[in-house]
């Protein structure tokens, strides 16, 4: 299949709870995706072509603080052709940071660790991206080629920001686009800063997550739109990036229901931008193959 036709959606999740269990799941409202989910259940789930487009590639990404899971997922990649990139997890506060990702970049598969994260949104701190324990990580992360997911609540972007600030060298990726409240219908604030955000030109977004923050019974396409609209406006198409988010976003549609809105969201966009979104920009990021270069129409 040619570049032209690629479609990567760069985040989901798997876990198999005979194996590792995952207290996240745990927490009221989380019952529908309370089971094993597997890369071959994201096959059954993702039948649904976006702009003629069907799943070539994934990024997978961790759930929990935990170096076994993360090497775990490496050697998913090292065995599913479906995935093309990990993003793990790696203790940022630890002094031996360097150590540990060197020992997973060395190790077995090690080659598809492209990014790790930690789930910030979870962290008290409302300064923790700028602990100087965690800007050390950060930095031997990016000293060692790999970028950074950030996932973060709304409220929480001033701390994406002031990261963003202090290490323009990292590459950053935002997860979720910031969770905007979209069941609030209250984006202003995160909008502001959203686009801040986004005048740095290290950093990427993800077009993901967003149904899970709109009402899970109710939402529609056009709670959507005014998100995308800013994300578009912000980043533009070749800082986006497609994922479902598989299979958190169960609690409140199925992945083609996901990807069918997506594909209505791409309705002004020309071929190029299209691209980028759904396959270009997170193959640049993720290092998954090369993505090539074309000329369109502006999105209207």
């Amino acid at each position: 299949m040619s570049d032209a036709q690629a479609l990567v959606d760069a985040h989901h999740h798997v876990w198999d709870l005979d194996v590792r269990p995952q207290p996240w799941l745990d927490e009221p409202g989380h019952e529908p995706i309370r089971r094993t989910f597997r890369s071959h259940d994201l096959r059954s789930a993702a039948t649904l072509p976006i702009a003629g487009r069907r799943l070539t590639s994934t990024v997978v990404v961790q759930c929990i603080t935990s170096v076994p899971e993360t090497r775990d997922l490496l050697a998913l990649a090292d065995s599913d052709p479906l995935i093309g990139a990990v993003v793990g997890w790696a203790d940022l506060t630890s002094p031996a940071i360097g150590d540990v990702l060197d020992d997973l970049r060395t190790g077995p598969a090690g080659r598809y660790l492209r990014a790790v994260r930690h789930v910030v949104q979870g962290e008290s701190d409302p300064h923790w991206l700028q602990r100087p324990d965690v800007a050390r990580g950060l930095r031997a992360v990016g000293e060692r080629g790999l970028g950074y997911d950030v996932l973060v609540r709304s409220h929480q972007l001033p701390q994406a920001i002031r990261l963003a600030e202090r290490l323009p060298e990292l590459p950053l990726v935002l997860d979720h686009a910031g969770k905007p409240p979209i069941a609030r219908r209250e984006l202003t604030d995160w909008a502001h800063q959203l686009r801040m955000l986004a005048r740095h030109p290290q950093v990427r977004c993800k077009v993901s997550g967003l149904i899970t923050e709109a009402d899970h019974e109710n939402w529609t396409v056009d709670d959507i739109r005014p998100v995308w609209d800013v994300l578009l406006s912000a980043f533009g198409p070749d800082r986006l990036m497609f994922g479902s988010d598989w299979p958190v976003c169960l609690l409140a549609g199925e992945w083609n229901r996901w990807a069918s809105t997506v594909e209505e969201l791409l309705a002004g966009c020309s071929a190029t931008e299209i691209h980028a979104v759904l396959a270009g920009t997170a193959t640049a990021f993720y290092r998954l193959t090369p993505a090539p270069t074309k000329e369109g129409t502006p999105c209207s």
